[in-house]
C-alpha cells in the first residue's frame, strides 16, 4: 500500500453545496437566505449571546469587585497567658506548642500569631509567624525574647 492509494471510506467525504447557481440548483437567487433582513445582508447576523434586545445576561446578573481577602494570610492564633504552661528559658515554637496541647490543630496553615491577651510570668523565647505589638512588649517586659520566622 502507497500513500497515493489511500482512498476515504465510503460517505467520509462530501462534495461541497456551491450557492447562487441559478434555481435549478436549490440554493440559487437568494442562496438560503431567505428574504431581506438583518441575516440576509453580507456581513449580517447578531454576535454571539445576542439576546434579541433583551437584556443580556451578562448585563442582568450583579457585579462584584476584587477582593485580596483570599490572599490573606492565615495564621492560628494563640494569647500570650497560655504559654505561662512553659518553664522559665524555654524555646516556644510551633512543634512545643502542638506538643503541649494549646494548639490541638494538626496543620498550621500559615504560622502561629501571638496575641496579647493577659499576662506572661515567664522568661521565654518564642519563635512564631507574627506578634501583635502588645505581645512584643509583655515578653519583652517578662525578660524574654522574640524571633520573627
Amino acid at each position: 500500500m502507497k500513500l497515493n492509494e489511500i482512498k476515504s471510506a465510503p460517505g467520509a467525504t462530501k462534495k461541497r453545496s456551491r450557492v447562487g447557481r441559478g434555481h435549478g440548483s436549490g440554493s440559487g437567487k437568494t442562496s438560503g437566505r431567505g428574504h431581506k433582513g438583518q441575516n440576509a445582508r453580507s456581513g449580517g447576523g447578531v454576535r454571539p449571546q445576542f439576546e434579541g434586545g433583551q437584556m443580556p445576561l451578562y448585563r442582568r446578573v450583579p457585579k462584584r469587585g476584587f477582593n485580596n481577602k483570599r490572599f490573606a494570610k492565615q495564621y492560628h492564633e494563640i494569647n500570650i497567658e497560655s504559654l505561662n504552661k512553659f518553664e522559665d528559658g524555654t524555646v516556644v515554637d510551633e512543634k512545643i506548642i502542638h506538643d503541649s496541647g494549646i494548639l490541638k490543630i494538626p496543620k498550621v496553615n500559615d504560622g502561629i500569631k501571638i496575641l496579647g491577651r493577659g499576662e506572661l510570668t515567664r522568661k521565654l523565647t518564642v519563635r512564631a509567624n507574627a506578634f501583635t505589638a502588645s505581645a512584643k512588649e509583655k515578653i519583652e517586659n517578662a525578660g524574654g525574647t522574640i524571633e520573627e520566622i
